[in-house]
């Protein structure tokens, strides 16, 4: 059996595939960006010998996949033959799409999608929220809590945007994973939104939500969440 698990609402899709995990007993990890045929093959082939079936948990395969590659055919091509005498969960960290998705055609499909509005609360984040006229964001962070998604997630969401933006704007020549697995639209979005933002703004911004986590988790947080993001929002 294959369970591809994948999706936008990262939170919810990783605790989908740490709870399956969970309920595994023979239990094999690996990262898709390093895993080899080699691993797998040794692995399915030593639970055969042993009659125990082996779970095989791997992480952004599809994700790093790099079809030009022979490796990553060969892998597939494991998957698509062995999928019925072993159990394969992959983890992807964004949505895929349904041609790639196609290539595993007999695979358990698992999509946690967020609400559109959260999205298009994070592409209206920008500077100068307090002035007339610049109250859109925290217009729409309320639209986003009503929508019925936790202002956690929210400010997970947050973080992840503003270290976007920031991996955008320090131009470096290693760019972050999450820049990487961009699909060019997105990219091309950020690249707009950076325009409006320094970067001394950009690193105040994350440092603040930074401090909003940690007063959350530890309790000292003086305001409730949604008031401390709405602070945030208007001093941008």
């Amino acid at each position: 059996m294959i369970t591809i698990i994948h999706g936008d609402d990262i939170p919810q899709s990783r605790k989908y595939f740490q709870d399956l995990k969970s309920k595994e007993k023979n239990v094999v990890s690996f990262d898709g960006g390093k895993i080899t045929i080699t691993d797998l093959v040794q692995n399915i082939e030593g639970s055969s010998l042993f009659g125990d079936t082996k779970s095989i948990f791997i992480e952004e395969f599809l994700t790093k996949l790099k079809k030009t590659n022979e490796e990553s055919k060969e892998i597939l091509e494991f998957l698509i033959k062995n999928y019925k005498s072993a159990n394969f969960a992959l983890w992807e960290s964004k949505e895929i799409s349904k041609r790639d998705l196609f290539i595993l055609k007999d695979a358990i499909i698992k999509n946690f999608k967020l609400p559109q509005s959260i999205f298009l609360f994070l592409d209206n984040l920008k500077p100068n929220s307090h002035l007339p006229g610049g109250n859109l964001p925290l217009k729409l962070f309320h639209q986003t809590l009503d929508s019925g998604i936790k202002g956690e997630l929210i400010l997970f969401m947050m973080q992840r945007q503003i270290r976007l933006l920031i991996a955008l704007t320090t131009h470096s020549n290693n760019p972050i994973d999450e820049l990487l697995r961009l699909a060019p639209w997105q990219k091309s979005k950020l690249e707009k939104q950076v325009q409006l933002f320094n970067i001394s703004d950009l690193k105040s911004i994350y440092k603040k939500l930074f401090e909003i986590e940690l007063g959350q988790k530890t309790g000292t947080l003086n305001l409730s969440l949604s008031q401390s993001i709405d602070f945030l929002l208007l001093e941008m």
